[in-house]
């Protein structure tokens, strides 16, 4: 299995244009994409207060608080409350989408893939499982709490690390805490 760990020091904090809190990208493709072009991209944000979301056309979101009280996020016209952490819940980016703050800052962990481009699918764990990579897929792991650690790769990894895995053998991830697995499918141009 081919193992790139992505330590959460090294990741640049990037201000929200406004200014209610600021990301982490933790990993996207292709490499170097910004915001219009990625197929795929994966974050961490603080959220310092809420507000309404950015929008992203073709984009579809997974969401998951991982440390505060929640938020209750509207999407179209519909209120969902996310006040247990470690719960995803998906929603269209180009959805108009407004966030209000359950009992101040949080931090969520953001998984958007561009339609058409790439899908994902987002578990969150906190035992110790197998990991395996799909066929033409990429999976990253993100110790969300505590730590994990895959065995075979010798990988630990403390709060917000990452390892972006592809291709090989199955591998076990021992988690002491709480990680995300964000299965990503590419599709190819057309």
């Amino acid at each position: 299995m081919t193992v790139q760990v992505l330590r959460a020091d090294r990741r640049k904090a990037t201000p929200w244009l406004n200014g209610g809190g600021v990301t982490r990208e933790v990993a996207g493709f292709p490499a170097g994409s910004g915001l219009a072009d990625f197929d795929w991209r994966v974050s961490l944000a603080d959220v310092g207060q809420g507000g309404p979301f950015s929008r992203f056309a073709d984009v579809d979101r997974v969401i998951t608080v991982v440390e505060g009280a929640g938020m209750a996020l509207t999407v179209d016209g519909t209120e969902h409350r996310l006040a247990q952490p470690y719960r995803p819940f998906a929603f269209p980016g180009d959805a108009d989408t407004d966030c209000r703050l359950l009992g101040g800052p949080v931090v969520d962990f953001n998984v958007m893939t561009r339609r058409g481009r790439a899908t994902a699918e987002v578990e969150v764990t906190d035992f110790q499982r197998s990991v395996t990579v799909p066929r033409g897929a990429v999976v990253l792991l993100v110790c969300l709490a505590g730590t994990a650690e895959l065995g075979a790769a010798a990988v630990r990894l403390g709060r917000f690390d990452a390892s972006l895995l592809s291709s090989g053998d199955d591998d076990l991830l021992r988690v002491d805490g709480v990680a995300a697995v964000v299965t990503l499918h590419s599709r190819p141009a057309v």
